[in-house]
């Protein structure tokens, strides 16, 4: 019995499911990712599939996630002050590697629902390396314009 569901602190209110007939034991049962954990499996995918079109494009740069954007990247120059912004880039430095930061919120706000937000995430990620590596987006993924 997996005890996800715990209502005002009363404990799962019966088994999640019901024991099979061919083994008598409960049919095991696949939780949801958390919203944190899906976020991540989004930017993980992107990252995959931009890999396998245009590896260049990726390597060298690091990528993160922040909640939403910080004080600190608004000083910086990662983020414009007027909007809330979706991601931030920066270009590599002295001895800093380029760095690509998705902010989890605003991303999630804008998505009308998982596949939406998986789409926005791609979508995202490539826009900003684009802009990272000054390629086209069509070079870091051919079929950005037919998904958009």
């Amino acid at each position: 019995m997996v005890s996800r569901r715990d209502r005002h602190g009363h404990g799962v209110r019966g088994p999640l499911s019901l024991r099979s007939k061919l083994t008598a034991r409960p049919a095991p049962v696949k939780l949801m990712p958390s919203r944190r954990d899906y976020f991540r499996e989004c930017v993980e995918d992107s990252a995959d599939r931009i890999t396998r079109s245009c590896p260049d494009a990726i390597r060298g740069v690091d990528i993160g996630v922040e909640a939403v954007p910080s004080p600190a990247a608004m000083w910086q120059g990662m983020v414009d002050h007027d909007s809330i912004p979706l991601a931030g880039a920066v270009n590599a430095g002295s001895g800093e590697p380029a760095r690509l930061v998705l902010y989890e919120r605003p991303i999630e706000r804008r998505a009308l629902d998982q596949d939406d937000l998986a789409a926005l995430v791609h979508h995202t990620m490539v826009e900003q390396l684009a802009s990272l590596t000054g390629r086209s987006t069509a070079d870091i993924d051919p079929h950005f314009e037919d998904e958009w």
